[in-house]
């Protein structure tokens, strides 16, 4: 592509002869940018990609865009938002691709991931070939792989590239998770969404929002892009969850969409009775529109109900039927890391989950303390430069549902750890807790699951929340490998289980 075409995407020109620039990539990272690159200098929440734009020369980028001139050797564009013109520029190189592929992206604080698959999983059952995106895995097509970087919504171009080679896959449908800090930070721009789905608002990510209603107004955003892209047959549905009272608001910011409801207690369009409900899943009885099925959801909590009424519901927007959503549903399998058993013949339960929110900490507490006949076990930590609001919340809601936990590290990054285990704590003192009766304080994570799963005896069910599958934990601005079930497992072998 010519730099003067790709740069008009963005509204940025540059002059002369280097409009006729050959441009063979996009980096946003100096240390990704090769020749032929235009490299997009984006200011990061402790880099500025501007003090990066002369390493990008150096690697071979044509041009640089940014929010100010610089003193480089090639052409630079300036433009007033380098976030939005990131996203503009990603679209045009790969040319709109889902102007042409359908789009489910589902939004909310907790249940992402989850519905993610199970709408992929009720398209498939309607002959649909489809690719999804999540904080946990990507699909394209019959391949799957993890996602390690970490990221719950990718940056701009990488959002753009991938749903080109899912068209080039044969790919019909594309599934996303549509994060809140994607939504503001403009990385979902130009996706032309025909299904937005909301499972749920909780108080998170408020350092980054400030406040509930600011985070509540950037799940909107999703909802607003239901008002623009081209038809493609398929017309615009808002999914949501009428049991959560902001679903009226998200319906406002639907604009023309169809707005379909689902719940479980609330009237809706998408209803489901929990006929029974026990540690292997829930049997449900789902009635939409006129129709009615019967299903075993083989997930266990109220919480996956949700998910997969969401994912029912989102199908029926999509053009599916009810009988494709209890065909896929009764199949559902869990997603790692989410309620994920770790089992090497002991007789106690150890479970490893992605709860890092007092409120899906509480979910998972408050579904496993029925479920146990003896001691629950914690462990959990607060991940550093994140909402600092919730740190002594989650120790309340565990002192509220666990005989004993253990406060450790999540993702300190560049934050004092000491600070964090501290502000954590003054929530277990809060409760009434005493260290070392109720509670106890290990900053490293593998000695806090070793000494957790020390404790554990017959009956009971240790839990490992925060973690579940992320494959690094971020100490200073280092990525140290990580696996929460492997610690789990070698925390069973030293005490002598599974051979």
């Amino acid at each position: 592509m010519k730099l003067g075409v790709l740069l008009g995407a963005a509204s940025a020109r540059v002059e002369g002869d280097a409009r006729h620039i050959d441009v063979r990539g996009i980096a946003y990272d100096s240390r990704k940018a090769q020749p032929g690159t235009v490299f997009v200098a984006v200011p990061g929440f402790h880099r500025d990609g501007h003090d990066f734009a002369r390493d990008a020369v150096a690697r071979g980028a044509v041009a640089i865009v940014a929010e100010r001139p610089l003193d480089v050797s090639v052409p630079v564009a300036v433009v007033p938002d380098v976030r939005a013109a990131l996203a503009d520029l990603a679209a045009e190189f790969f040319d709109h691709p889902t102007r042409r592929l359908r789009l489910v992206a589902v939004t909310g604080t907790d249940g992402k991931t989850t519905t993610v698959h199970l709408v992929s999983d009720v398209l498939e059952a309607a002959g649909e070939r489809t690719g999804y995106a999540t904080t946990v895995d990507f699909k394209l097509g019959e391949s799957e792989w993890a996602n390690e970087t970490r990221q719950s919504t990718q940056e701009a171009v990488e959002v753009q590239e991938f749903f080109a080679e899912l068209l080039v896959a044969g790919g019909t449908w594309g599934v996303l998770e549509a994060t809140s800090h994607a939504l503001a930070l403009r990385k979902l721009r130009h996706c032309d969404v025909d299904v937005a789905v909301f499972t749920n608002l909780s108080p998170e990510h408020l350092d980054f929002h400030g406040t509930l209603q600011r985070y509540l107004e950037a799940k909107g955003l999703l909802f607003e892009m239901l008002g623009h892209g081209a038809a493609k047959g398929v017309a615009k549905a808002a999914v949501l969850n009428a049991d959560d009272p902001r679903w009226r608001y998200l319906a406002d910011r639907a604009r023309d969409a169809r707005v379909i409801t689902y719940a479980v207690d609330a009237l809706a369009d998408v209803q489901a009775q929990i006929v029974a409900s026990d540690a292997r899943g829930s049997h449900l009885q789902i009635t939409a529109f006129g129709e009615r099925a019967e299903v075993t959801l083989p997930l266990v909590g109220r919480f996956n109900v949700y998910n997969a009424l969401a994912a029912a519901a989102a199908g029926l927007a999509a053009g599916a039927t009810l009988q494709h959503a209890r065909v896929a549903l009764s199949q559902a399998r869990a997603v790692r890391g989410r309620m994920e058993r770790v089992d090497l013949g002991q007789p106690f339960t150890v479970i490893v989950d992605y709860a890092h929110t007092a409120e899906s900490l509480d979910k998972v507490l408050s579904l496993l303390r029925p479920l146990t006949p003896g001691k629950l076990i914690a462990v959990f930590g607060a991940a550093g430069e994140r909402d600092r609001a919730k740190r002594p919340a989650l120790a309340r809601v565990a002192a509220a549902h666990a005989d004993f936990f253990v406060i450790t590290q999540e993702d300190p990054r560049l934050e004092d750890p000491v600070r964090i285990l501290e502000e954590i704590e003054q929530g277990a003192l809060e409760a009434g807790r005493r260290r070392a009766v109720g509670y106890e304080v290990i900053d490293d994570r593998r000695a806090a699951i070793v000494a957790a799963i020390g404790r554990a005896e017959k009956g009971d069910t240790v839990v490992l929340a925060g973690k579940g599958h992320e494959g690094s934990m971020i100490v200073g601005e280092q990525k140290r490998p990580w696996d929460e079930a492997g610690a789990a497992r070698a925390a069973l072998r030293a005490r002598g289980f599974g051979g």
